[in-house]
């Protein structure tokens, strides 16, 4: 169980609010964007506890907010359990890390991520390859998910090519990002990195990651999604660049 003096309890407060506010916005990143704060100030494992719970309420919401969550269920359930068995699998790397290579590889996932992003390149899987692809992408999912905490890479990207309509897009990413919040709890806990002790300090991150929320989606109907997305992935590329050079500097 992590204990947190007053000071570093309000900055881990502040930190699920603003991960929570790009969520409202953008739909995603409450789980990078914590990972990436918090791994400034304390390991992954620490990180990733924390997550645990108001990742699970925040995307359990966008997961039942949407009507086809059963066609979806049937539709990615392959990728589903690939997520499920990597993220538990990998939770390993993350809780036998001794060198910094977790934190070293989190910030690697950030920058990636964002630069695809800043790309904004459209990808396309062909209906033949869906089927083969899915566990494959679930599992390299699950793995990166369990080593570093951050559920989106190939996820996100290959979710968003498989031409899905604005619901259920926003909808698969909720069951995506539920499964691996679940898993990843099951595999730190395996671990002995996660104990029900941590759920009380979790907890109260989930009210500031829903206020968070609340102010995103007022923002968003305000400010050019593209703009903000735009920086969003810009501040990921500093905090994975500053992850990665951290232990070298």
């Amino acid at each position: 169980m992590f204990h947190y003096d007053l000071p570093r309890l309000s900055a881990i407060l502040l930190t699920f609010f603003i991960a929570g506010t790009v969520k409202g916005v953008t739909g995603m990143g409450l789980p990078t964007i914590a990972m990436g704060l918090l791994g400034i100030t304390m390991s992954p494992v620490a990180a990733a506890s924390l997550l645990i719970l108001p990742s699970f309420v925040t995307n359990l919401w966008q997961l039942l907010a949407g009507p086809g969550f059963l066609a979806l269920a049937r539709r990615l359930w392959t990728m589903m359990a690939g997520i499920a068995v990597g993220t538990i699998a990998g939770a390993w790397l993350m809780t036998n890390d001794s060198g910094g290579w977790t934190a070293i590889a989190l910030g690697v996932v950030l920058v990636v991520y964002a630069l695809f992003g800043l790309a904004a390149r459209q990808l396309s899987v062909p209906a033949r390859a869906e089927r083969p692809a899915s566990p494959l992408v679930g599992l390299v999912t699950g793995l990166i998910t369990g080593g570093t905490g951050v559920f989106v890479i190939p996820a996100v990207p290959y979710i968003q090519a498989l031409g899905l309509d604005k619901e259920d897009l926003v909808q698969a990413l909720g069951l995506s990002f539920t499964v691996s919040t679940i898993a990843l709890a099951i595999g730190l806990q395996r671990q002995g990195a996660f104990q029900l002790g941590d759920i009380g300090t979790s907890s109260l991150a989930v009210l500031p990651a829903l206020l968070g929320m609340w102010l995103g989606q007022h923002v968003r109907r305000r400010v050019s999604p593209a703009t903000f997305r735009r920086w969003f992935f810009i501040c990921l590329i500093v905090l994975g660049l500053q992850l990665v050079l951290r232990p070298i500097l």
